[in-house]
This record gives structure tokens, C-alpha cells and sequence, in this order.
């Protein structure tokens, strides 16, 4: 299931793709400033060039000075240069407020799209039956004159632990809801290649095939090692689903365990009424809580950026790595914002992110200025803990 360091991870994610935008939208801002004075060549009367070069450039001065600052800047004699600067102004807060939306709705998504992923996955079985059925009226067809022998998959086809899962009326609802049926095309021809270039060449699954049908558990077990060996392992599936997911390699892992837990729960007694993994178990909580570190994390920037400087006095702040800040000021606002989490908690789950995501001298880095800023912080009253976030505290 979903767990609070993938949530975590998501939020880094999310946080990191904000800051890019913001970088983007500070350089468009400036685009504008540059537009404004721009020589018209359809004036009636020749422009200054030089007037209007020394407009722009006094212009980006006034605006980068804000933007540092954050202080409202005070008009010049120049009313074209006030248009210019307040228009660029207007333009960047509009679009770094449109980004911290989107990419706070991103990281939603990005954390639900996880279990339609699931739910995709959970489709497969009752595709590759089709396919199966497809290539041997094909087949069949084939070799008849040739009379070669053709693999028997009927064993397959009346799988029972598949017919359960096939069945299952939440699967059914949730797959037309969310539409997460296996029906495109490439989805199709991955599915195709695995079964003919991998599956029908595996000694288990021809073991399986030639024995006698009525074995409810060796049904469940084939299926088991159909996901585990030609979905999150093999060739044609899995790099089709890294492809068309572009975070199946961090999703990769939960999917697998809510996939696995719900075929084990497929067991000979499960009827059609078997409730499906969640998320989570608890997933409004578990989105509160990404949401809460998302948004304060940015509304506490500016003092957790003079935190982080003011314990790096022999290191330019501004030349520490955009993930180990983001890191950072993610669990100082986690220490600050949760009382429930214990403060080694946190540092260990920044450090172990770091460490999968960050430069190879990361973690001593945030290791070393988290358990600094802890010690002074919780000495100063500004971290305070309660219930189980005081475990490990003393």
C-alpha cells in the first residue's frame, strides 16, 4: 500500500517541478519587461534605441530588485518604465500562483494515479485470455494443413482463480469508471509479444497447461507467477508500462504489493463481492497530509531558506543543490507541522530520500543540518512534539 515516504517523495517531486516553473516564469517576466521596449519599426518617427535600451535595462533592475526583495517598488519619472516593470510584476505573481496549484493538484494525481494503475494491472488477466482465444482460432486455422501440434491453452482459459478476478464487481465498476481496460492497440500488441515470445516458451506455465485442471490453488499460483515474472519482471509488458507511466519505476513497488496481496486474496472461498486494495488505509489522511506539507513548505520558504543559510555559514546557500534544499525545508516544515512524528523519524526519511534522489554526498549533508537545526530548534521551543511524536525526542 501507499506509504508516507512514497507520499513524501511525491511532494519533493512536486515541489521541485514548482520551483522550475517558477524559474521559467521569472525569465518570461523579464521577456516582457524586454518586449515593452522593443523599437517599433512602423513609428512614424525614428525611436531612440539607446533611450529605449536604457529603459529595459533599468526596468529588469527595478524588477529583479523586487523580486529579491519583495518590497513594492517606488515609481520613477518614467511612466513607460512603471508600465513595464508593474505589468511584469502582475504577469509573474499570476503565473507562480497558477503553478503552485497545478503542481499541488499534479501531486494529488500523481499519488491516485497510483492505484488506477492497480486497477489496470488487475485487467490483464481477462486480455490475455482474449488474446490467447484470438491466436488459436488463428492458429488453428494455420496449422491444420501443416498438422502440427498446437499449444493447449483451454487450462488457462477456465482458470478459476482468473474467473474471479474477471468477475469482481468492483473491478468492474471501477475499470469502466476510471476507464482502465486494456484496449489500446500498443497495449494490445505488449500483451501479444509477451504471450509469443515469452510466456508460451515458460516451462512452468507448459507444466501448468499439460496437467489436469480442477487444482483451484494451482490456478492461483500460475496467475501469481504470471504478474511476478512477465508484469513487473519480463520484457515486452514491463517496458510498455514504463513507457506509457513515467513513474512506474518509483511506482513500481506498491503497485506490485497491492497487485500481489489481491491475487493472494483470490483465494478458493472469494466471491465477486471481494473488496479491492485501497491506497491507503487511511487516504483522505494520508492526502492531508501531502497537501499540508506541500503548502506550508512554500508559505514557510523564506524561513526555512534563512534556516538552512544560517546553519551553512561556510557554504553559499545559494549553491546548495535545488533537491537538498527542497529536502530541507520539507522536514523542517514536517518537524514543525506534525506534533505526531517523532524528529528522527523525519531526518531518517529525508535522509533515505536523499539518498535516492540527491548527489552521493547528500545525505551526510541533510543529515548533518537537520540534526543541528533539530537540537536547536526543539531546545528554542520551536519544534514541539506530543503522543507519539515525543518517541525518540529525548
Amino acid at each position: 500500500m501507499l506509504n508516507r515516504r512514497t507520499l513524501r517523495i511525491k511532494v519533493m517531486q512536486a515541489l521541485y517541478a514548482y520551483h522550475q516553473a517558477v524559474g521559467s516564469d521569472y525569465l518570461l517576466a523579464l521577456d516582457r519587461i524586454a518586449e515593452a521596449f522593443v523599437p517599433d519599426l512602423n513609428a512614424p518617427e525614428a525611436q531612440d534605441r539607446k533611450l529605449l535600451q536604457g529603459q529595459r535595462k533599468l526596468a529588469e533592475v527595478i524588477f529583479r530588485e523586487w523580486h529579491k526583495t519583495g518590497e513594492q517598488p517606488e515609481p520613477t519619472d518614467d511612466a513607460d518604465m512603471n508600465d513595464a516593470v508593474k505589468e511584469a510584476i502582475k504577469f509573474y505573481q499570476v503565473a507562480v500562483a497558477k503553478d503552485k496549484t497545478y503542481y499541488g493538484g499534479q501531486l494529488i494525481y500523481a499519488a491516485e494515479s497510483i492505484h488506477n494503475q492497480y486497477l489496470h494491472l488487475l485487467n490483464i488477466p481477462e486480455t490475455l485470455l482474449q488474446v490467447i482465444e484470438e491466436e488459436r482460432v488463428r492458429d488453428s486455422r494455420r496449422y491444420t494443413a501443416a498438422k502440427e501440434p498446437l499449444l493447449d491453452a483451454s487450462r488457462l482459459l477456465e482458470n478459476q482463480a482468473i474467473e474471479k478476478l474477471i468477475n469482481n464487481l468492483q473491478l468492474q465498476d471501477l475499470t469502466i469508471r476510471r476507464a482502465q481496460k486494456w484496449h489500446g492497440e500498443d497495449e494490445l500488441e505488449a500483451l501479444r509479444t509477451a504471450w509469443r515470445s515469452e510466456m508460451k516458451q515458460d516451462p512452468e506455465l507448459l507444466s501448468y497447461l499439460a496437467a489436469p485442471a480442477g487444482n483451484y490453488q494451482e490456478d492461483q499460483e500460475i496467475l501469481k507467477h504470471l504478474y511476478k515474472n512477465y508484469v513487473f519482471k519480463g520484457t515486452s509488458l514491463p517496458a510498455y508500462i514504463e513507457e506509457d507511466d513515467l513513474n512506474w519505476e518509483e511506482n513500481r513497488a506498491v503497485v506490485k504489493n497491492l497487485v500481489v496481496k489481491t491475487v493472494k486474496m483470490l483465494d478458493e472461498a472469494a466471491d465477486e463481492t471481494l473488496v479491492l486494495m485501497s491506497l491507503s488505509a487511511n487516504w483522505p489522511e494520508d492526502k492531508e497530509f501531502a497537501e499540508s506539507l506541500y503548502q506550508q513548505t512554500l508559505a514557510e520558504d523564506a524561513k526555512y531558506e534563512q534556516l538552512i543559510a544560517e546553519s551553512t555559514q561556510n557554504w553559499d546557500v545559494e549553491r546548495v543543490a535545488l533537491t537538498d534544499k527542497i529536502l530541507l525545508k520539507m522536514a523542517l516544515c514536517e518537524m514543525h507541522l506534525f506534533r505526531a512524528i517523532p524528529v528522527k523519524v523525519t531526518i531518517n526519511e529525508y535522509i533515505e530520500i536523499s539518498k535516492m534522489y540527491s548527489t552521493p554526498k547528500s545525505k551526510q549533508f541533510v543529515n548533518g543540518i537537520l540534526d543541528k537545526l533539530a537540537q536547536d530548534l526543539t531546545a528554542s521551543g520551536a519544534i514541539r512534539k506530543s503522543g507519539r511524536g515525543l518517541l525518540d525526542n529525548q
